[in-house]
């Protein structure tokens, strides 16, 4: 094999070198600047921007940390998916993707510093990528991975750059920009366990044009990734409770879990650790207390509650993905002095989310006690139940927590008369719950560049992005038909008259829904998403000859730019999903209205990199870099962001870098347009309940009486279920959240030296403070504030029916809004180096550390800071305090082998709930993972690759079901943090000619 390098290159590898701050984990051999070929006097040479600039200028460097990871390392990982890529980087925390279940949007994310999906800006060749929804969020699944020459990832900010979002940094995907050839490559994985397949084939096609004066290339790719069931694994086969620890013993010992009482069975029933939505049927009078409450058996009597439902095996650890996609690229000089260029992608991803069978899940139901599915035992239960709850003044005919109806008006409970009432029965007979996500997405460039006067260039392009999203709900009730089903008097027909009405029976075992009753009782939703996106972008750029330090010998760089930017976003849900307040389908988490919104901005920007020493004692180099960006929102109004900046080479191997940016980030669309609707979110405990009722003081009680409740209400209503409670969520009309505002500040030192091959070191510290941060409050905060603090605003926000945040149109408000700050703070350090092996080749090493000094934020001036600096919870995603990741690769001829070791730290639990969580749960150990991969070059056109991810097998930890938030707290662990899937073993092979 030959390696041509151009000076293009040259530049390029220097820039490596130079800018990188924890340096990269390529393999290619970084060599600086000196050690190239010396150009031609006469050469011209070839000006470059960098991420994080868009200044152009010979031998650019950046003066805020970037990390570049070229091709030949994301073919080591062969990994197709570029959010798993990126996953493994220090600097970012998983976000959406294929671990991501319940709670997944079907995307693929990537989060910087953990500042959320929304705060990384996600650029393909510089310029703004379509997101895939009105949440501004960009799905990475729709970036062409075949066509990927480096990912440069800038930390710090650099919003003065490329405007909103980049509060944490951005993500650019550079292309290879003069393809020639074909390229075949084909991949593959498989578990251990022989599942998870995932394959992926892409064919690429480039070539130059008349003579070298332009480049077209094409890529077409197909990815297929199967599922991973919770049940294929033997952590994810039972549900460990993480309070009490239940079931964790059988899991150590292999067993399966504990079944409940004999008559309280049925499928993947069990005595603890799972749902209360059960089978049989659990049941409770609305308002009722805890006496009124109780579940069914089998042989249709009713007693104490007696069983809860294992969900956990239904739902995935992988998700399935089918992606097909095709990318054109293309340039062409008119002259020597013009460029025009385009660049176009489609792309289609179909990914499915499958969770547990659905149900009734406390749905609020008027009940006839004379429907005849009641066998005589309950029946005279509920009577009994209803009788008593009326002598506790817990049961009303009148207002709005009327739970009972006196149909004869005798003034007792009867058989004759109607009660408010949540049944629990999950519906196994429908089957799963699933979901559909098919999203395509579409985005075209067309720009010219070229010569303005002299040395000035320009720079002029109009993008076009649109994604079309359909998705699909299937496996739910239809609790609006179950209503009407149990409105029955004979099991034969309905109250309401409707012949198509199937009488339901939800009063025994599993299989009395019969067919004919799961038809009418299923529901089948659709919601259609669009996003557009439009930009019209103008850049200049060049050198102010007039004004130039005598002490440098080269004059101020400016960019000067204009951009506008139009987006629009619209969610259309069917009218099953517009039902108030829980929609039609039961376990859907809440309603939907339809979102129709969007902004409009213009922004000017300039900046500038002015030369202040160069080749003077203790100055071989000092620049002084600035910009500034001003904005015009039609949402949010004006806004401006700034950068200031010093790059200093005292000696030639050393580089001092510092930088103080401002920040911002427009409320999107869909923070700015929800409309107010219902959903679930998590939550430790509801301080009224029957769960706290040794607990309440007088004190508590009259802050329970407060937010709704009875004072015979307090202390008996049933606690959250499964960890979630009712939210009443969106935009509030009448106060609009504001822009967020970032002050961020970087410093780095960067060593590089000869004496060994390749060496460079270099360490950056990094703090970016966030302030009226874009988000909602949490539950526990807004329970909190009301019922520890007393905070009269916050118990205002607690809606409860009959007493309960369980029933459909309870919950607590939990509007978007602008919160108080939130701040990250950390040291990245990054080392590489060669060593010559003489005959044997070489070997290369390179490390990234990174070690988080802050993680926190506070909602208001009266919350508490919320402390995730190596911590875990519902509140914290795991933070480890120290992670790194550490390539070594040995080179001989045309073998290849290379070691990627990964290291998360030790977390534990937020202290807030440590008492509440199992012991064996308060810590998540440390874990260090090897991955091993080997390739071949057969000839000068054929690579072979074979590769193992976590050859020990490393098991994930264990922690239960309740431990964090639900979108990564899945199958009793967090399967974005921690492998959960055992050894991958991987295979290429890459035909290029």
């Amino acid at each position: 094999m030959s390696t041509k390098i151009t000076l293009t290159t040259s530049f390029r590898l220097t820039l490596m070198v130079y800018v990188v701050p924890f340096f990269s984990l390529f393999h290619p051999a970084v060599h600086s600047a000196e050690e190239q070929p010396a150009a031609d006097e006469d050469q011209e040479i070839e000006r470059i921007a960098v991420t994080g600039s868009r200044i152009r200028r010979p031998g650019a460097i950046s003066t805020s940390p970037i990390l570049s990871m070229d091709a030949e390392e994301i073919a080591y990982l062969q990994e197709p998916e570029v959010e798993k890529i990126l996953r493994y980087l220090p600097s970012t925390a998983p976000g959406d993707g294929s671990n991501v279940n319940n709670g997944s949007a079907g995307a693929a994310t990537v989060d910087l510093r953990g500042l959320g999906p929304e705060r990384t800006l996600v650029l393909m060749d510089g310029r703004r990528m379509v997101p895939f929804n009105y949440d501004g969020q960009v799905d990475t699944a729709t970036v062409p991975t075949a066509l990927i020459d480096r990912i440069d990832v800038v930390t710090g900010g650099a919003s003065a750059v490329y405007g909103s979002d980049a509060i944490a940094g951005a993500v650019n995907f550079i292309m290879k920009e003069d393809f020639q050839g074909v390229a075949l490559e084909y991949t593959h994985s498989q578990t251990g366990d022989s599942d998870g397949d995932k394959d992926n084939l892409s064919l690429t096609l480039g070539s130059s044009l008349d003579d070298d004066r332009g480049n077209v290339a094409v890529s077409l790719s197909w990815m297929e990734r199967k599922p991973i069931l919770l049940g294929d694994r033997a952590l994810g086969q039972l549900g460990i409770e993480t309070e009490s620890g239940a079931n964790y013993e059988q899991f150590l010992a292999g067993e399966p879990p504990v079944l409940p009482v004999e008559g309280c069975r049925g499928p993947n029933v069990v005595e603890s650790g799972g749902s209360t939505t059960s089978m049989p049927t659990r049941f409770a009078i609305v308002g009722g207390g805890a006496a009124a409450a109780g579940q069914f058996r089998e042989d249709r009597t009713l007693g104490t509650e007696c069983s809860q439902f294992n969900f956990n095996p239904f739902n995935y650890y992988q998700t399935p993905q089918e992606r097909y996609s095709a990318t054109a690229l293309a340039h062409y000089y008119i002259n020597d002095e013009t460029k025009v260029y385009t660049s176009a992608t489609f792309t289609n991803v179909t990914v499915d989310q499958q969770v547990a069978p659905s149900g009734t899940f406390g749905q609020a139901f008027d009940l006839p006690l004379a429907n005849p599915f009641i066998g005589d035992q309950a029946q005279q239960f509920m009577i009994d139940a209803g009788n008593n709850a009326l002598a506790n003044d817990l049961l009303t005919t009148e207002g709005a927590g009327a739970n009972w109806q006196d149909i004869n008006g005798n003034g007792v409970v009867d058989s004759e008369d109607y009660l408010l009432v949540q049944l629990r029965r999950r519906t196994l007979e429908l089957g799963a719950r699933t979901e559909r996500f098919d999203n395509d997405q579409f985005q075209l460039v067309v720009g010219v560049e070229g010569v303005l006067y002299e040395d000035w260039e320009y720079d002029v392009s109009f993008m076009y992005g649109e994604a079309n999203r359909v998705t699909i709900r299937d496996g739910y009730t239809n609790l609006t038909n179950i209503q009407n089903a149990l409105d029955s008097t004979d099991g034969e027909t309905c109250a309401n008259g409707d012949a198509t009405c199937v009488p339901i029976d939800l009063f025994g075992g599993f299989g009395t829904i019969t067919p004919e009753m799961a038809g009418y009782a299923r529901a089948v939703a659709l919601q259609t998403q669009k996003y557009d996106q439009e930009v019209i972008q103008m850049i200049i750029n060049g050198p102010v000859d007039f004004i130039e330090i005598p002490w440098a010998d080269e004059p101020l760089s400016l960019s000067i730019g204009y951009e506008h930017r139009q987006e629009t976003g619209s969610l259309t849900p069917d009218e099953c999903l517009k039902l108030a307040p829980s929609s039609c389908q039961g376990g859907a988490g809440g309603n939907l209205q339809p979102i129709s919104g969007g902004y409009k901005a213009d922004e000017y920007f300039f900046e500038g990199i002015l030369p202040v020493f160069n080749g003077q004692f203790l100055a071989e180099s000092l620049d002084v870099e600035f910009g500034y960006r001003a904005a015009d929102y039609d949402s949010v109004g004006s806004v401006d962001t700034w950068k200031f900046g010093v790059t200093w080479r005292p000696i030639e191997d050393i580089l001092i870098r510092v930088m103080q940016q401002s920040a911002t980030r427009a409320p999107n669309v869909g923070e700015i347009a929800s409309p107010v609707v219902t959903g679930l979110d998590n939550a430790a405990l509801d301080p009224c309940s029957v769960a706290n009722a040794a607990n309440i003081d007088q004190r508590l009680r009259d802050l329970c009486i407060s937010t709704g409740m009875t004072d015979a209400q307090v202390g008996q209503v049933q606690d959250f279920i499964s960890g979630q409670a009712n939210t009443i969520e969106g935009s509030d009309p009448d106060n609009l959240p504001g822009a967020e505002e970032a002050d961020t500040f970087t410093f780095g030192v960067v060593w590089t030296s000869d004496w060994v091959k390749d060496w460079s070191i270099s360490v950056d510290y990094y703090d970016i403070d966030i302030e009226d941060v874009i988000g909602e409050f949490t539950l526990q905060q807004i329970l909190d504030s009301c019922y520890d603090g007393g905070v009269a605003s916050e118990c205002a926000k607690i809606n409860r029916i009959g007493g309960d945040l369980t029933v459909s149109g309870s919950g607590i408000d939990q509007f978007t809004t602008n919160l108080n700050y939130q701040r990250v703070e950390g040291v990245e350090i990054g080392v590489n180096f060669g060593v010559g092996l003489n005959d044997w080749g070489e070997l290369q090493f390179s490390a990234i550390v990174n070690k988080y000094l802050t993680q926190e934020s506070k909602a208001s001036d009266l919350a508490p800071v919320i402390d995730c600096l190596g911590t875990f919870g519902t509140q914290c995603d795991p933070a480890p305090e120290l992670n790194w990741t550490q390539r070594t690769t040995w080179i001989w001829n045309d073998l290849t082998v290379s070691a990627l070791w990964r290291h998360l730290d030790s977390v534990d639990i937020d202290a807030t709930v440590y008492d509440d969580t199992f012991s064996a749960f308060r810590t998540m150990d440390s874990v260090d993972y090897i991955d091993l991969v080997a390739s071949y070059y057969w000839g000068d056109n054929l690579k072979f690759t074979l590769g193992v991810d976590n050859v020990f097998e490393e098991d994930p930890p264990v922690v239960g079901g309740e431990a964090g938030d639900t979108t990564f707290n899945n199958g009793n662990t967090f399967p974005s943090t921690y492998d959960v899937l055992g050894r991958i073993y991987k295979f290429g092979v890459k035909l290029e000619f």
